[in-house]
């Protein structure tokens, strides 16, 4: 298992950017809660799923299997 930035330089470039405004809050959510603090917890609950395979929901990061 490995995480990895998004390929997309841009995609990574405007949510960089929008962690920064909210203090590293996901921006694309609109609470500002520890569940949600980058790397938020619904992603971090999804790293310890072995079967899952794919992008937190800002698309920043993507969890490999291999």
């Amino acid at each position: 298992m490995r995480i990895t930035l998004n390929e997309n330089e841009e995609i990574v470039a405007v949510v960089k950017e929008g962690l920064k405004k909210t203090g590293g809050y996901c921006p694309c959510r609109t609470e500002r809660t520890p569940a949600f603090k980058c790397m938020c917890e619904e992603f971090r609950n999804q790293i310890k799923d072995p079967e899952f395979e794919g992008y937190c929901h800002c698309m920043l990061y993507y969890k490999h299997k291999d």
